[in-house]
């Protein structure tokens, strides 16, 4: 099959052909349909964040099963899934206690005594984040995708996998955005747009969208934004504030920026809570003001929206169909996996919500 590779670090992904192995007895082969770029991508090629290679990247998909292992019970061949990164094991402690996206149990990636589900000869080909979506199939942990309704185009899935799910859920699960709260969100790309909508879904009485770039605050408008605030215009800290008079109920970073990231908790009401979303380069450090947390505020990190995601994407999926959750919009263009490269490039400008690779274009 074509893959999209990663060799070296800071260096464009290479297309080639990669072999993938036979379902095992928990594993189900999908067909890539279609794969959202990520900036998560992105911060694995400039080694940010450090993994093994060389690698398969892509983490945000959506496609349909071809074959499944004699154990599979979830999914069945012909169906219509989405993947997720935080695969689960469904016994550990984390996912008895309702904390299924922070498993980390082994048994849902191959043990070194055994095959690897991606091979390339010569040497190794290394799986990213349980999935390697830029590729024509995927090889995955049952417990690694979800069936959906087969109305539900797929190309829009695909963002569900990822940017959806870890927005929405930050303010669902994560923060547990109330009804009539005040909410402000500090990035405008994909993860913050589905933030801002997940804001509306949940009822949130006012949402502030932030960032520099008037396109993208325009966007946030259309997810459900009431107010915007540029922050190439002065500090956005200081706006929030007096437009809300006196801070916020719940803020996200979707950004990971070690500035943002104090800003978020700056802007906070009494009581209120902070949350980060986007991925901090590995060794940065947030400083805090002391006495702030006097006044009950708190920052916490979320991982993929803390999600329950065989539960979570469904419904996804109906809140678009119903047209409540704007998935059209977050895609600015739909490409080739021979133009992986130029989309990558094009997370660095901060101008497009999301280019989706489609995998029969």
């Amino acid at each position: 099959m074509k893959a999209a590779v990663l060799r070296e670090v800071r260096t464009p992904l290479q297309i080639e052909d990669v072999q993938i192995n036979k379902p095992g007895p928990h594993e189900v082969l999908i067909r890539t349909v279609a794969a959202g770029v990520c900036h998560s991508d992105l911060h694995f090629v400039e080694g940010s964040y450090p993994y093994p290679l060389p690698a398969v990247l892509g983490h945000e998909s959506a496609g349909v099963v071809e074959q499944v292992g004699s154990e599979v019970r979830t999914v069945k061949p012909g169906d219509h899934v989405i993947t997720c990164l935080s695969a689960f094991c469904g016994h550990c402690d984390q996912c008895l206690t309702g904390h299924m996206s922070l498993c980390v149990s082994p048994e849902t990636r191959r043990g070194k005594e055994e095959e690897p589900r991606l091979l390339q000869a010569p040497g190794n080909m290394n799986q990213f984040l349980n999935l390697s979506s830029f590729a024509e199939q995927m090889l995955i942990h049952e417990h690694a995708c979800v069936a959906i309704r087969k109305d539900m185009p797929l190309d829009r899935a695909a963002l569900i996998g990822c940017s959806v799910t870890t927005g929405v859920g930050a303010v669902i699960h994560t923060s547990n955005v109330r009804p009539g709260e005040t909410v402000a969100v500090i990035g405008c790309g994909g993860v913050g747009l589905a933030a801002i909508n997940g804001a509306s879904i949940a009822g949130a009485g006012r949402i502030i969208a932030i960032d520099m770039i008037g396109s993208k605050l325009n966007l946030a408008k259309n997810f459900g934004a009431t107010d915007v605030v540029d922050a190439s215009q002065g500090d956005p800290v200081a706006q929030v504030m007096e437009m809300t008079g006196g801070g916020v109920h719940h803020s996200f970073e979707a950004i990971g920026l070690k500035t943002t990231t104090e800003q978020a908790f700056r802007m906070l009401r009494r009581g209120g809570t902070a949350n980060v979303i986007g991925m901090i380069p590995v060794g940065t450090k947030i400083e805090l003001h002391g006495p702030d947390f006097l006044q009950e505020k708190r920052i916490q990190g979320s991982l993929m929206g803390s999600n329950r995601f065989p539960v979570d994407m469904p419904r996804f999926v109906d809140f678009y169909m119903s047209g409540k959750l704007k998935l059209d919009d977050l895609i600015s263009r739909r490409i080739k996996l021979n133009q992986v490269n130029e989309a990558l490039a094009e997370l660095k400008t901060g101008e497009l919500a999301r280019s989706v690779i489609v995998f029969d274009a």
